[in-house]
């Protein structure tokens, strides 16, 4: 991986102010004791929004709501993508694939259309639209980049961006919804795979395999439910709990399938879907204090965003200059589990 950088659309709203617009949007829920507590104990300070705060407050139907996304998905990929090869050292005309991942609004033609488009990208660059999941979109889309470039596709350009904020669903008081709604953020994250011995910067790090893992009959733990007000968000409280039970595991032979143990790995990049979850994966995997404090911070800083989140905590991984063996991994719906081995060098 030749860049990393990361981006938000310009509303930056403190969360103290969301949980106010919490009692209008809510008032049932609201006026319920200790609901509104869902709001601190998140252990976010702010959120970025695809549109002013005030915006929300009224009645959107999913038509409007599209129009948003795809208007502030095209600004915020068209801008990031630009950088992300600007700091890899590679013209547009020599990106062989692009990749966008997304899941909270719809386009077609496919938003990686739009990026050949704006930013005059090789024309016959293999095109992958990855769409549905979720928050682990961020770690499979990192794995499909290397793929790519395994297969001969020698400078990958790799986007992913989410506008959660426009999937809130005004007066629907279910508890997905209000939870969905003290969580979810909005940003974009865009980077450059390229093969070995292509000109450029030094590589931030290697990508040495990934691993992927469906649960049977898990479909009702995560996802959207369509309704005429746009994307109504499903999840299951037993997600943390799933995590304990099964994380172990996973690990264990996500890392054994390319010849690597748990040892050997110093380094862990999660997506922080909140903070139970990330409690629940430091206690599968016996975390030392400390070892997902990036996952912390982005949390804080910004908020659930869903499939772009975990290459946020990567860009904050990176920051200490890591060395050695990692793990980079999210989970979404399906029920999913995706796992990236890194090499850090």
């Amino acid at each position: 991986m030749r860049s990393l950088v990361t981006g938000t659309p310009p509303h930056h709203v403190p969360q103290g102010q969301l949980r106010e617009a919490a009692r209008t949007l809510f008032p049932r829920m609201a006026a319920r004791p200790q609901m509104l507590d869902v709001f601190s104990n998140a252990q976010i300070d702010v959120r970025a929004l695809a549109r002013p705060l005030e915006w929300y407050l009224q009645p959107r139907g999913f038509g409007e709501k599209n129009a948003v996304f795809v208007e502030e998905a095209r600004a915020l990929i068209t801008r990031l993508g630009a950088e992300a090869l600007r700091q890899a050292g590679v013209a547009p005309a020599e990106v062989d694939a692009v990749i966008v991942v997304n899941t909270s609004g719809l386009s077609t033609p496919s938003l990686d259309a739009w990026l050949i488009e704006a930013l005059k990208l090789n024309r016959h660059a293999a095109r992958l639209p990855v769409w549905g999941l979720g928050c682990a979109g961020g770690a499979a889309g990192l794995a499909r980049a290397a793929d790519l470039v395994r297969a001969g596709f020698r400078r990958v350009l790799y986007v992913s961006v989410e506008l959660c904020s426009l999937t809130l669903v005004k007066g629907d008081e279910s508890s997905s919804n209000f939870v969905g709604t003290a969580l979810f953020a909005d940003g974009a994250a865009a980077l450059v795979v390229t093969a070995a011995d292509v000109p450029g910067p030094p590589a931030l790090l290697s990508l040495s395999g990934a691993r992927s893992t469906l649960i049977e009959n898990s479909e009702d733990i995560m996802g959207w439910d369509v309704v005429d007000d746009g994307l109504k968000v499903r999840f299951s409280r037993d997600i943390p709990a799933l995590v304990r039970r099964m994380m172990r595991q996973n690990v264990t032979d996500a890392l054994a399938a390319h010849g690597w143990n748990r040892e050997e790995v110093g380094t862990f990049v999660v997506h922080p879907g909140g903070v139970k979850v990330l409690a629940a994966y430091e206690e599968a995997l016996d975390l030392l204090p400390g070892a997902l404090d990036s996952s912390r911070r982005v949390l804080r800083a910004y908020g659930n965003m869903s499939s772009a989140t975990v290459l946020f905590v990567l860009q904050e991984v990176l920051k200490a200059a890591p060395r050695g063996k990692a793990l980079l991994s999210a989970m979404g719906p399906g029920f999913s589990a995706e796992h990236v081995l890194v090499d850090f060098g």
